[in-house]
C-alpha cells in the first residue's frame, strides 16, 4: 500500500486562505494551529511557517495588539498583492526581451564577419543569463499558479513568447558556429573553445 503524499508548501498556502477568505475574520496563531489541521488537513508542525510565508508576501496581514499577534485576509487584498507581484514579473519578462532583441541586432553585425572573440563571449554570457532568468520568472509564475489561475495563465502565454525568443536567440548562436566553420574550416570544439561555448550548449526543452 502506497504512502500518502503530503501537502506540497503552495498547496498548504492555499487552503491556508481559504480559512481566511471563507470566515472573514481574525485570528491568533493558536486558533489556526487549531483550525488549519482539522479542516485542511494541514501539519501542524507547518501552520506557523505556512502561515509567515503568506505574511512575507503580503497575502496576510499581521498586526500585534498588546502581547498577542492577530491575523487577517481578505479576498480583495489577497488578489491585489498577487496582481502586483505578477505586473512584476511581466516586466521582467518585458525588459528582458527588450534586451534580446539589443542581442540579436548585435549578432547580426558579427555575422557579417566581425571577428570580436571578446565580444561573442560576452553575448554568450548574456544569453545565459537571459536563460537562467527566465528559469528564475518561471519558477516565481509557478508560486502563484493556483492563487489566481486566470492571471497567471497569461503570464504562461508571455513566458513561452519569451522561451520562443530565446530559441531564436540560440538559433543564431548556432548560425555563427556554422559561418565560422566554413570562413575557417574550424571544428565544433575549437569553435566552442575560441568563443567561450559550453560544450553541451543547446535548446532549451
Amino acid at each position: 500500500m502506497s504512502k500518502k503524499r503530503g501537502l506540497s508548501l503552495e498547496e498548504k498556502r492555499t487552503r491556508m486562505m481559504e480559512i481566511f477568505f471563507e470566515s472573514k475574520d481574525v485570528f491568533q496563531l493558536k486558533d489556526i494551529e487549531k483550525i488549519a489541521p482539522k479542516s485542511k488537513g494541514i501539519s501542524p508542525m507547518t501552520v506557523k511557517e505556512v502561515l509567515q510565508s503568506l505574511v512575507d508576501d503580503n497575502m496576510v496581514d499581521c498586526e500585534r495588539v498588546g502581547t498577542s499577534n492577530y491575523y487577517w485576509a481578505f479576498p480583495s487584498k489577497a488578489l491585489n498583492a498577487r496582481k502586483h507581484k505578477l505586473e512584476d514579473l511581466q516586466k521582467q519578462i518585458s525588459d528582458a526581451k527588450q534586451r534580446k532583441v539589443s542581442l540579436q541586432k548585435v549578432v547580426e553585425k558579427a555575422k557579417v564577419g566581425r571577428q570580436d572573440t571578446k565580444e561573442r563571449s560576452s553575448l554568450l554570457k548574456e544569453l545565459q543569463a537571459l536563460r537562467e532568468e527566465r528559469t528564475q520568472l518561471k519558477a516565481e509564475v509557478e508560486k502563484y499558479r493556483e492563487c489566481d489561475p486566470e492571471v497567471v495563465e497569461e503570464m504562461r502565454k508571455s513566458n513561452v513568447t519569451a522561451k520562443e525568443a530565446v530559441s531564436r536567440w540560440t538559433d543564431n548562436v548556432f548560425a555563427i558556429k556554422s559561418w565560422t566553420k566554413k570562413k575557417f574550416s574550424f571544428d565544433d570544439s575549437r569553435i566552442n573553445k575560441a568563443f567561450g561555448i559550453p560544450e553541451d550548449f543547446d535548446y532549451m526543452d
